[in-house]
């Protein structure tokens, strides 16, 4: 980010189930949140301006670049490539590559917001492939997981590198000092696991970040923030995620359903509803909306294609934080301590060296 100028996001204005309304409304939010902060807005101004004027946002705060093309939520990434070279979602990209914008954030289709930014933006040096990494809450304290679905399959490299990876994020967003770090498998004895995940165990043990690594975790580590960042490759992360949503939304349901059932209970409800709002807040997905492509030479961030104005904000807000403590920076001089032979993939010896 240049000095002399203000910080720049890159808003998709299309993107996302109730765009462009929610996209503008969190605009409106970030701009009373983060005063030093400018919007690149790109649309159909046609649809967008109206939301524009209905929530007022500052005429001295943002630019407005048209187009009429977009980016639909279910078209398949290999169409979007080929067809919308001059939509929103590639244009935003564009301004980052570019330097007209500091990051790009966008609710709309993840496959294609990956796409995008991996051919637009590149991947950092050292890096082979990047992650989707978001922040979770836990029992005791909020953790950062990765990857979420971008890779399938995974190398114990690509592994290590998402501990990094992993550990600059945490570092950024949640300011942790020293976080640990656990690799996700199906128990937490050393003999368990994949032939990959055992090998990116004994590669981080033997890392900088031995002193973090605090070995396997189980699923329900998770929950119990065990550790403050999980790793995993994306097919793992993704179903676990999935089952923690999907747990998520059974509990409040069950909630729900056994207030109704007789007086008692709706009694019950009304003396616990001030806990009840503070376990819904902390729960709130919208607090933890923002999940980033980490990994590439740029700040791609994506909001939930559900999100509310509210949710869309705090994924602005993921934007920010992550250029203000220079994520992009902290990422490259991790990579570079961890020395790999580019021949064999694993860490160098200090004696190699």
């Amino acid at each position: 980010m240049d000095d002399k100028r203000s910080l720049i996001l890159a808003v998709d204005a299309m993107g996302g189930d109730f765009a462009p309304d929610s996209v503008i409304a969190g605009v409106k939010m970030a701009e009373k949140k983060f005063p030093d902060v400018r919007f690149k807005i790109f649309g159909d101004e046609e649809k967008v301006r109206p939301y524009i004027e209905k929530y007022a946002l500052n005429a001295d705060r943002f630019d407005f670049v048209h187009t009429p093309d977009y980016v639909a939520s279910d078209e398949k990434p290999s169409v979007a490539v080929r067809t919308g070279r001059k939509s929103s979602l590639w244009l935003a990209n564009m301004a980052v590559r570019n330097g007209e914008a500091d990051a790009v954030v966008s609710s709309g289709n993840t496959g294609a917001l990956m796409a995008f930014s991996k051919l637009v933006l590149g991947t950092l040096p050292g890096i082979h492939r990047p992650a989707i990494v978001t922040i979770l809450p836990t029992r005791s304290k909020e953790c950062v997981m990765l990857d979420l679905g971008a890779n399938a399959e995974c190398s114990a490299r690509n592994l290590v590198e998402f501990a990094v990876m992993g550990n600059a994020y945490s570092c950024a967003v949640l300011q942790s000092q020293n976080p640990t770090i656990g690799l996700l498998n199906i128990g937490s004895e050393e003999i368990k696991g994949r032939d990959e995940i055992r090998e990116a165990s004994q590669m981080l043990r033997e890392s900088p970040l031995a002193g973090q690594f605090a070995g396997f975790v189980e699923a329900d580590d998770i929950g119990k923030g065990t550790v403050d960042i999980v790793v995993s490759d994306g097919f793992t992360g993704n179903i676990a995620l999935k089952a923690i949503e999907g747990t998520a939304r059974l509990i409040v349901g069950l909630l729900k359903d056994v207030t109704v059932h007789s007086i008692i209970s709706k009694l019950g409800f009304l003396l616990a509803i001030r806990s009840l709002k503070k376990l819904k807040k902390k729960m709130d997905p919208g607090r933890y909306n923002g999940a980033m492509l980490v990994g590439l030479k740029g700040i791609s961030v994506k909001s939930h294609g559900g999100a509310d104005a509210f949710g869309f904000a705090n994924a602005l807000g993921v934007a920010v934080n992550l250029v203000k403590n220079d994520l992009l920076g902290s990422i490259s001089r991790q990579i570079t301590e961890l020395h790999f032979d580019e021949e064999t993939g694993a860490a160098a010896d200090e004696s190699d060296k």
